[in-house]
C-alpha cells in the first residue's frame, strides 16, 4: 500500500537547513526543488532514513499550512559512534546546544542540540 516515508520539517532559512544536516550530519541531498536557485524543498538521506526540509512559504502557498520551526514537538535522532566527538564537532561549528553529552541508561550516551529552526536534534551512541 505504502513505499516509503520521511520526515518533512519546516524551515526559515532552508540553504542553513542543508548545510546543517549535509555538512555537519552527513546526510546526502537525494532530490531538490526547484533544481535551480534556492529552493522550496530538499530530501536528505541518512542510511535508511530521509528527512525533508520544505520553506514556510512553501507551505504556506503549496498547502495552506501555517508552519512554526522550531516549537519541538519532536527530536530527530540520529545515531553516531561517538557522542562526544560528534558534540565536540557540531559545538565547534556554532551549533545551538540544549544538554551536553550525558550516559542516559540503557548503555546509551545521549547529547541535544538544535537546528537553525530551533528543531530538536539527538545525537546518541552505545556506551562501551
Amino acid at each position: 500500500m505504502f513505499n516509503s516515508a520521511l520526515v518533512n520539517l519546516y524551515t526559515t532559512d532552508i540553504e542553513a537547513g542543508i548545510r546543517f544536516y549535509r555538512d555537519l550530519l552527513g546526510f546526502t541531498e537525494t532530490f531538490r526543488t526547484p533544481s535551480e536557485g534556492v529552493p522550496e524543498h530538499v530530501e536528505l538521506r541518512l542510511g535508511g532514513f530521509t528527512v525533508g526540509l520544505g520553506t514556510v512559504e512553501a507551505a504556506r502557498r503549496a498547502h495552506g499550512v501555517t508552519a512554526e520551526p522550531g516549537r519541538p514537538a519532536m527530536a530527530l535522532v540520529i545515531w553516531t559512534p561517538d557522542v562526544d566527538a560528534a558534540f565536540a564537532r557540531l559545538t565547534a561549528a556554532g551549533v545551538p546546544t540544549v544538554q551536553a553529552p550525558h550516559d542516559s541508561g540503557n548503555a546509551n550516551r545521549n547529547a541535544l542540540l538544535r537546528d537553525p529552526d530551533g528543531n530538536l536534534v539527538e545525537i546518541v551512541s552505545r556506551v562501551a
